[in-house]
């Protein structure tokens, strides 16, 4: 058997590839996006289906948005915006200050 390597070196060895942190922020942003709806949605005691019916989405695209599972363009983000109940603010922040 191969020598077991800790993760936080696993992790390490990907996130120096070409291209690998970029890929990553885009996947938090995804996920981040995600949770966001989901968790509104939840708050207002809404079903996937009822949110995907108030946007003009279908429930699965819904529930791959909820997982992160698709990048938004901004006239989605706003239909589920006002879908949830809520305004659509993006701002930009330098990279320092964006934690």
């Amino acid at each position: 058997m191969g020598e077991r390597r800790a993760w936080a070196d696993r992790k390490s060895e990907i996130m120096s590839r070409p291209g690998a942190g970029a890929a990553y922020e885009a996947a938090r942003i995804r996920f981040e996006l995600g949770e966001a709806v989901r968790l509104r949605r939840e708050q207002l005691g809404m079903t996937q289906a009822e949110l995907a019916e108030r946007t003009g989405l279908k429930q699965p695209a819904v529930a791959r948005f909820e997982a992160g599972g698709t990048m938004p363009t901004i006239p989605m983000l706003e239909r589920l915006a006002e879908a949830l109940e809520m305004r659509l603010s993006v701002e930009f922040q330098p990279l320092r200050e964006a934690g």
